[in-house]
Protein backbone atom coordinates (compact mmCIF):
# COMPACT_ATOMS: atom_id res chain seq x y z
CA UNK A 1 0.00 0.00 0.00
CA UNK A 2 1.75 3.46 -0.88
CA UNK A 3 1.97 5.33 1.64
CA UNK A 4 2.22 9.37 1.88
CA UNK A 5 5.19 10.91 2.52
CA UNK A 6 6.10 13.06 6.12
CA UNK A 7 9.43 15.68 5.65
CA UNK A 8 11.06 18.08 8.39
CA UNK A 9 12.57 21.22 7.70
CA UNK A 10 14.37 22.81 10.82
CA UNK A 11 15.17 26.54 9.32
CA UNK A 12 13.72 28.66 6.44
CA UNK A 13 17.09 28.46 5.19
CA UNK A 14 16.63 25.07 4.17
CA UNK A 15 13.13 25.47 2.64
CA UNK A 16 13.02 23.79 -0.98
CA UNK A 17 9.68 25.37 -2.28
CA UNK A 18 9.40 23.25 -5.76
CA UNK A 19 10.35 20.30 -3.95
CA UNK A 20 7.10 20.83 -1.62
CA UNK A 21 4.49 22.06 -4.21
CA UNK A 22 2.02 19.25 -3.79
CA UNK A 23 2.25 19.06 -0.12
CA UNK A 24 0.30 20.21 3.03
CA UNK A 25 2.98 22.48 4.55
CA UNK A 26 2.41 23.33 8.59
CA UNK A 27 3.94 26.64 9.74
CA UNK A 28 5.24 26.22 13.15
CA UNK A 29 6.50 29.13 15.78
CA UNK A 30 5.76 27.72 19.03
CA UNK A 31 6.93 30.77 20.77
CA UNK A 32 4.70 32.81 20.13
CA UNK A 33 3.18 33.35 16.64
CA UNK A 34 1.61 30.28 15.64
CA UNK A 35 0.24 29.94 19.02
CA UNK A 36 -0.95 34.07 19.40
CA UNK A 37 -2.76 32.99 16.09
CA UNK A 38 -4.62 29.81 17.20
CA UNK A 39 -5.67 32.21 20.41
CA UNK A 40 -7.03 34.52 17.91
CA UNK A 41 -9.19 32.38 15.93
CA UNK A 42 -10.39 30.93 19.36
CA UNK A 43 -11.45 34.13 20.85
CA UNK A 44 -13.62 34.66 17.92
CA UNK A 45 -11.07 36.20 15.01
CA UNK A 46 -12.29 36.94 11.74
CA UNK A 47 -9.22 36.63 9.79
CA UNK A 48 -5.48 37.57 9.63
CA UNK A 49 -3.52 38.63 7.28
CA UNK A 50 0.27 37.58 7.94
CA UNK A 51 2.61 40.12 6.38
CA UNK A 52 6.56 39.71 6.30
CA UNK A 53 7.66 43.09 6.55
CA UNK A 54 7.59 46.05 8.69
CA UNK A 55 6.62 48.61 5.56
CA UNK A 56 3.56 45.93 4.71
CA UNK A 57 2.22 46.00 8.21
CA UNK A 58 2.49 50.26 8.79
CA UNK A 59 0.55 50.34 5.56
CA UNK A 60 -2.12 48.18 6.68
CA UNK A 61 -2.00 50.01 9.76
CA UNK A 62 -2.67 53.26 7.56
CA UNK A 63 -5.71 51.63 6.13
CA UNK A 64 -7.05 51.14 9.53
CA UNK A 65 -6.56 47.83 10.47
CA UNK A 66 -5.96 46.20 13.85
CA UNK A 67 -2.29 45.73 13.65
CA UNK A 68 0.08 43.27 16.11
CA UNK A 69 3.68 43.40 14.74
CA UNK A 70 7.16 42.59 16.75
CA UNK A 71 10.41 42.48 16.08
CA UNK A 72 12.92 40.62 18.74
CA UNK A 73 9.84 40.43 20.51
CA UNK A 74 9.28 44.38 21.37
CA UNK A 75 5.99 45.62 19.84
CA UNK A 76 6.76 48.06 17.13
CA UNK A 77 5.58 51.95 17.71
CA UNK A 78 2.84 51.96 15.35
CA UNK A 79 1.26 48.50 16.33
CA UNK A 80 -1.57 47.98 18.25
CA UNK A 81 -0.01 44.94 20.07
CA UNK A 82 2.95 42.52 19.69
CA UNK A 83 2.99 38.66 19.68
CA UNK A 84 1.77 37.20 22.86
CA UNK A 85 -1.17 34.87 22.62
CA UNK A 86 -2.37 36.61 25.71
CA UNK A 87 -3.13 40.02 23.89
CA UNK A 88 -5.57 38.20 21.66
CA UNK A 89 -8.43 38.31 23.72
CA UNK A 90 -12.18 37.88 22.64
CA UNK A 91 -12.46 41.46 23.71
CA UNK A 92 -9.82 43.01 21.30
CA UNK A 93 -10.14 40.38 18.70
CA UNK A 94 -13.54 39.28 18.28
CA UNK A 95 -15.15 39.70 14.59
CA UNK A 96 -11.95 41.07 13.53
CA UNK A 97 -9.16 41.18 10.66
CA UNK A 98 -6.05 41.11 12.22
CA UNK A 99 -2.98 42.42 10.38
CA UNK A 100 0.35 39.99 11.34
CA UNK A 101 3.85 40.75 10.95
CA UNK A 102 6.43 38.99 13.44
CA UNK A 103 10.47 38.38 13.70
CA UNK A 104 10.13 34.64 11.67
CA UNK A 105 6.63 33.10 11.75
CA UNK A 106 4.85 35.36 9.31
CA UNK A 107 7.50 35.26 6.79
CA UNK A 108 7.68 31.69 6.05
CA UNK A 109 4.43 31.37 4.91
CA UNK A 110 5.52 33.57 2.18
CA UNK A 111 8.41 30.66 1.47
CA UNK A 112 5.70 28.07 1.63
CA UNK A 113 2.99 30.06 -1.05
CA UNK A 114 3.18 26.96 -3.46
CA UNK A 115 2.20 24.57 -1.06
CA UNK A 116 -0.84 22.72 -1.68
CA UNK A 117 -1.74 23.78 1.95
CA UNK A 118 -0.48 25.64 4.08
CA UNK A 119 -1.89 25.77 8.10
CA UNK A 120 -0.79 26.98 11.44
CA UNK A 121 0.58 24.50 13.99
CA UNK A 122 1.07 24.47 17.51
CA UNK A 123 0.60 22.57 20.59
CA UNK A 124 -2.49 24.40 21.30
CA UNK A 125 -4.28 22.95 18.06
CA UNK A 126 -2.22 19.97 17.54
CA UNK A 127 -5.12 17.16 17.79
CA UNK A 128 -7.23 19.52 15.38
CA UNK A 129 -4.57 19.47 12.84
CA UNK A 130 -3.67 16.23 12.84
CA UNK A 131 -7.26 15.19 12.40
CA UNK A 132 -7.26 17.60 9.47
CA UNK A 133 -3.87 16.26 7.76
CA UNK A 134 -5.42 12.95 8.24
CA UNK A 135 -8.62 13.56 5.84
CA UNK A 136 -6.73 15.29 3.35
CA UNK A 137 -4.27 12.54 2.41
CA UNK A 138 -1.56 14.32 0.93
CA UNK A 139 2.28 14.51 1.81
CA UNK A 140 3.07 16.67 4.79
CA UNK A 141 6.24 18.82 6.03
CA UNK A 142 6.67 20.31 9.01
CA UNK A 143 7.52 23.54 8.81
CA UNK A 144 10.23 25.13 11.39
CA UNK A 145 10.63 29.02 11.73
CA UNK A 146 13.66 28.35 14.07
CA UNK A 147 15.04 31.48 14.85
CA UNK A 148 16.70 34.17 11.94
CA UNK A 149 17.39 30.99 9.73
CA UNK A 150 18.91 29.41 12.76
CA UNK A 151 17.74 25.97 14.06
CA UNK A 152 15.68 25.92 17.78
CA UNK A 153 14.55 23.52 19.91
CA UNK A 154 10.76 24.33 20.47
CA UNK A 155 9.63 24.28 16.95
CA UNK A 156 11.99 21.13 16.84
CA UNK A 157 10.19 19.67 19.61
CA UNK A 158 6.41 20.47 18.36
CA UNK A 159 7.37 18.84 15.20
CA UNK A 160 8.38 15.56 16.58
CA UNK A 161 4.92 15.49 18.78
CA UNK A 162 2.99 16.28 15.69
CA UNK A 163 5.04 13.49 13.64
CA UNK A 164 4.79 11.13 16.55
CA UNK A 165 1.00 11.49 15.97
CA UNK A 166 0.89 10.78 12.14
CA UNK A 167 3.25 8.15 11.72
CA UNK A 168 1.80 6.24 14.60
CA UNK A 169 -0.87 5.36 12.07
CA UNK A 170 -1.06 3.82 8.87
CA UNK A 171 -0.97 6.75 6.11
CA UNK A 172 1.87 7.90 6.62
CA UNK A 173 6.19 6.80 6.56
CA UNK A 174 9.45 9.38 6.94
CA UNK A 175 12.79 8.77 5.16
CA UNK A 176 13.68 11.91 6.48
CA UNK A 177 16.68 12.47 9.21
CA UNK A 178 14.69 15.71 10.49
CA UNK A 179 12.00 14.04 11.24
CA UNK A 180 14.17 11.39 13.41
CA UNK A 181 15.49 13.86 15.25
CA UNK A 182 12.32 15.73 15.92
CA UNK A 183 11.13 12.94 17.32
CA UNK A 184 13.71 11.77 19.58
CA UNK A 185 13.92 15.14 20.54
CA UNK A 186 10.67 15.06 21.28
CA UNK A 187 10.54 11.85 23.15
CA UNK A 188 13.16 13.56 25.65
CA UNK A 189 11.08 16.39 26.28
CA UNK A 190 7.60 14.82 26.41
CA UNK A 191 7.47 13.62 29.93
CA UNK A 192 8.68 17.74 31.25
CA UNK A 193 7.55 19.87 28.57
CA UNK A 194 8.03 22.80 30.58
CA UNK A 195 11.06 21.47 32.49
CA UNK A 196 12.82 20.80 29.06
CA UNK A 197 12.56 24.45 27.26
CA UNK A 198 14.60 25.96 30.37
CA UNK A 199 17.35 25.00 28.42
CA UNK A 200 15.91 26.40 25.21
CA UNK A 201 17.44 30.38 23.51
CA UNK A 202 14.14 31.82 22.71
CA UNK A 203 12.88 31.24 26.20
CA UNK A 204 16.21 32.94 27.87
CA UNK A 205 15.21 35.68 24.97
CA UNK A 206 11.43 36.66 26.42
CA UNK A 207 12.85 36.26 30.53
CA UNK A 208 15.35 39.11 29.70
CA UNK A 209 12.67 41.28 28.37
CA UNK A 210 9.81 40.07 30.45
CA UNK A 211 7.77 38.19 28.03
CA UNK A 212 8.02 34.60 29.28
CA UNK A 213 4.60 34.45 30.84
CA UNK A 214 2.86 32.72 27.68
CA UNK A 215 5.40 30.26 27.80
CA UNK A 216 3.62 27.67 30.10
CA UNK A 217 -0.12 28.12 28.04
CA UNK A 218 2.08 27.99 24.72
CA UNK A 219 2.77 24.10 26.04
CA UNK A 220 -0.27 23.36 26.41
CA UNK A 221 -2.19 21.12 24.24
CA UNK A 222 -5.20 21.16 22.53
CA UNK A 223 -6.68 24.45 23.86
CA UNK A 224 -8.74 25.08 20.81
CA UNK A 225 -10.20 22.57 17.74
CA UNK A 226 -9.61 25.73 15.54
CA UNK A 227 -7.14 24.80 12.49
CA UNK A 228 -5.74 28.32 10.86
CA UNK A 229 -5.65 27.43 6.82
CA UNK A 230 -4.31 29.67 4.30
CA UNK A 231 -6.27 30.82 1.20
CA UNK A 232 -5.90 33.88 -1.18
CA UNK A 233 -3.10 35.68 0.79
CA UNK A 234 -5.63 35.63 4.45
CA UNK A 235 -5.36 32.81 7.31
CA UNK A 236 -9.31 31.72 8.49
CA UNK A 237 -9.56 29.69 11.48
CA UNK A 238 -11.85 26.40 10.54
CA UNK A 239 -13.22 23.87 13.31
CA UNK A 240 -11.90 20.35 12.94
CA UNK A 241 -14.48 18.31 14.67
Amino acid sequence: MYKLNLETCFSPALYEPERHSGAIVVVIDIFRATSAMCTAFEHGAQAIIPVATVDEAREYKGKGYLVAAERDGFVLDFADFGNSPFNFTPERVEGKTIVYSTTNGTRIISLAAAADSIIIGSFLNISAAVRWIKMQKKDVVLFCSGWKNRFNLEDTIFAGAMAARLLSGTAYTTICDSTYAALDLWSLASTDLIGYVEKVAQRSRLRDKNLDDCIPFCLGMDFTRKLPVYCDGILIGIEVQ
